[in-house]
């Protein structure tokens, strides 16, 4: 499908706006989706565009986290700027994008309550393929059951711990057997 916008390239971003009652739905290529996402016409209840910028709406959703407001303290410098490309957190919530893999975890205790209240959760699992997914589904399952019968055996349940063994062990008979 080529893009709505140029007319030349692939389109691979597909974006819907919803402005009052009518829905838009735009297929774009990147660079048009990147010109496109800096600005979107919203029609307000006076039917006159109102501009808006994305990097608004994202920081608008950073500041309102519950721990920002519970806690008045200032945060320390040193803390949320990242040692590999010294982004802060301050320039994060400006452009809502993280400057390298390691301001995850230099991020990581306000990035958590964030991903968790836009996403549901803050660890991304993927989808699986249909004809894979049955042996991936079951390795996840045995590296649960590993973690488990180790908290079992910690907390002394040796019964509960045995149940989990025998569980594996039929598990990975179901591995040996389908390889």
């Amino acid at each position: 499908m080529l893009c709505d916008n140029c007319k030349k390239n692939e389109a691979c971003i597909h974006i819907t706006q919803i402005n009052g009652n009518k829905k838009i739905d735009r297929y774009l290529c990147e660079d048009c989706a990147a010109n496109y996402g800096e600005f979107i016409m919203q029609e307000n209840s006076e039917d006159q565009p109102e501009v808006f910028s994305i990097n608004d709406f994202l920081s608008g959703i950073f500041h309102n986290t519950p721990q920002a407001e519970e806690t008045a303290e200032p945060v320390k410098s040193e803390e949320y700027t990242c040692p590999a490309c010294g982004m802060t957190y301050m320039d994060f919530t400006r452009s809502g994008k993280i400057g390298c893999s390691k301001c995850y975890d230099t991020f990581r205790s306000k990035l958590e309550p964030l991903l968790r209240r836009i996403h549901g959760a803050s660890k991304h699992n993927g989808k699986i393929p249909q004809r894979a997914g049955k042996m991936l589904n079951i390795q996840q399952e045995l590296a649960l059951l590993r973690k488990q019968i180790q908290e079992y055996i910690t907390k002394e349940e040796y019964e509960k711990a045995a149940q989990v063994r025998d569980c594996i062990r039929r598990l990975e008979n179901d591995i040996e057997s389908k390889e």
